[in-house]
């Protein structure tokens, strides 16, 4: 862990470290990029609640006029919702952001080495990055796998965002050593749609053996590890229907030489307008999900740690 001069921890969560409860990282990401005003300030607080009900504490995190914060309040996160000169940092960006004492909303790596460093071992998001489809993109792959093979914490999410090539992303996690298990799942979620025919290594059916298998990991690597569950089949977008509409926004993307770490952003927000906000509104129930199973391995992993 850092030295706490290095960044700032809400009163609630040190608290609750200190006292060996519960804690569940959330990203900034969603709130300043992922999703539109004012779905993205009322999914931020219905995530804090839903973990808050599980019996733990939320810890949102990003930075603050330069500050990393562990546990982001209410007034933080409305601003963070409403404006629109926040910055996006993985883990490249959190000097810059600390130099320029800027507000930067963290990503899924940024947050996982920020929450590593508080001592927050569960982090709950909506879905990982991974590699993007060839030929074009080929090269561009998250940040988030880096950092899910050296930083040790479990991310709970609805698989990769089903923009990516999936299984070029599962090679990369396996070859970086990082587990990927389904969640009462055989195969591997695909974010908006139901699970893939991906196959996955293995399945866990109950937050108390996540707990455990997550604490023997740890006791034998020091990377994280993925828990992906899958939307209900009545919240779920179909396949084909997804597929027309990546299709659309992705020649829209080529138009608009849109590139780079602006893409994912884009493809989401386009395929949100294109669906009337159906994916906008599968994204904010598999959020609430991913955060209200968080919270459960968070409180069974501190009723069996030694």
């Amino acid at each position: 862990m850092k030295s706490p001069q290095e960044f700032v921890i809400a009163p609630e969560v040190a608290e609750a470290l200190h006292c060996n409860q519960a804690v569940v990282a959330l990203e900034s990401t969603l709130i300043a990029h992922g999703l539109p005003w004012p779905v993205n300030l009322e999914v931020a607080r219905q995530c804090e609640a839903v973990v808050r009900a599980e019996g733990a504490i939320p810890a949102t995190i990003g930075i603050w006029n330069g500050m990393p914060t562990i546990g982001l309040s209410d007034a933080q996160l409305e601003t963070f919702a409403r404006s629109s000169t926040i910055l996006k940092a993985s883990r490249r960006d959190i000097g810059f952001a600390v130099g320029k004492r800027q507000h930067a909303a963290t990503t899924v790596s940024a947050t996982m080495l920020l929450a590593d460093c508080a001592g927050i071992s569960v982090f709950a998001t909506g879905g990982i990055g991974g590699a993007h489809r060839p030929p074009a993109n080929a090269w561009d792959i998250s940040a988030d796998l880096v950092e899910l093979a050296r930083t040790p914490v479990l991310v709970v999410c609805a698989g990769a965002k089903n923009i990516l090539d999936l299984p070029r992303t599962l090679e990369i996690l396996e070859t970086a050593g990082v587990p990927v298990w389904g969640y009462r799942s055989d195969t591997f979620p695909q974010f908006y749609t139901r699970g893939s025919t991906l196959p996955l290594s293995a399945r866990i059916d109950d937050p108390m053996e996540v707990a455990e298998c997550f604490l023997a990991h740890r006791g034998w690597t020091n990377c994280g590890a993925v828990l992906a569950q899958s939307l209900s089949e009545v919240d779920a977008i179909s396949e084909s229907d997804w597929e027309e509409l990546l299709k659309t926004a992705e020649r829209d993307a080529e138009v608009n030489k849109i590139s780079g770490a602006q893409l994912t952003p884009y493809l989401l927000k386009r395929c949100a307008e294109l669906s009337d906000g159906r994916t906008l509104k599968a994204n904010a129930i598999l959020i609430q999900q991913n955060a209200r199973l968080a919270a459960q391995i968070a409180y069974n992993i501190q009723k069996v740690r030694p």
